[in-house]
């Protein structure tokens, strides 16, 4: 695998703290990036993305953040003072949300003097399907969603989106050449899509104009981990 193509690649450590620090250990000099959610921070706190930092990582801080500006923007600074690479919000929490949360870790960032992380807006959950939204009221279908969401995002100064591969075309035509687009829902060919509702392969993922894959459980639940990896992308 090619150093471009694997910096493309985010390693979800959905785990126990001890598991997940096994198994960086086991992917230094595989993959350039991993992803703390909430399952690993709530248990250990920012001291893990330090960690994983320590080690040569640049971490994905995926906490979904959706509370009032005032709360996401706080919340924002604390994730930026980590040295997080990536951070991500709810895009339906609002534009003014938005902004709060890029304010805040812009203005962290360059009070710590580390490098700003990029914002990220989760658009549809990638477990979520047309019936999943129409329970809670959202009588568009998801792509339609997706591109609203995707579009009061871009007035509100993020450096990307999260979306489902299904919809990562759409986004990067929406967004530009130089926005993130982040895809988690991957998962390799043959394998369970799991609780996942909207999926595809890696490689499916980056054709469709995704910046990056998120892939968990095929790497982090594989007798080899590292191994694993080289297999992400058989048709680069």
């Amino acid at each position: 695998m090619s150093d471009a193509i694997r910096d493309r690649l985010i390693v979800a450590l959905d785990t126990d703290a001890h598991t997940a620090l096994g198994l960086a250990q086991s992917l230094r000099g595989h993959v350039s990036w991993l992803k703390v959610g909430m399952t690993l921070y709530y248990s250990e706190g920012p001291e893990v993305v330090r960690r994983f930092a320590d080690l040569g990582f640049r971490v994905f801080v995926d906490l979904k953040l959706h509370d009032i500006p005032h709360q996401v923007e706080g919340a924002a600074r604390e994730i930026a003072r980590t040295g997080a690479g990536m951070l991500t919000v709810h895009a339906s929490g609002g534009r003014a949300m938005m902004e709060a949360a890029v304010r805040g870790a812009c203005e962290a960032s360059q009070e710590c003097g580390l490098s700003t992380p990029d914002v990220l807006a989760v658009t549809v959950l990638t477990s979520m399907d047309e019936a999943a939204l129409k329970d809670v009221g959202v009588l568009r279908s998801a792509s339609e969603h997706v591109e609203l969401l995707g579009t009061l995002a871009r007035a509100s100064g993020v450096q990307g989106v999260v979306c489902s591969p299904h919809e990562a075309a759409a986004m990067r035509d929406l967004l530009g050449s130089e926005a993130l687009v982040v895809t988690p829902g991957v998962r390799i060919a043959g394998t369970d899509s799991d609780d996942q509702a909207r999926v595809a392969t890696p490689g499916e993922a980056l054709a469709a104009g995704a910046s990056h894959v998120v892939v968990g459980r095929p790497i982090t639940g594989a007798a080899n981990p590292a191994a694993a990896v080289e297999t992400i992308f058989p048709e680069e």
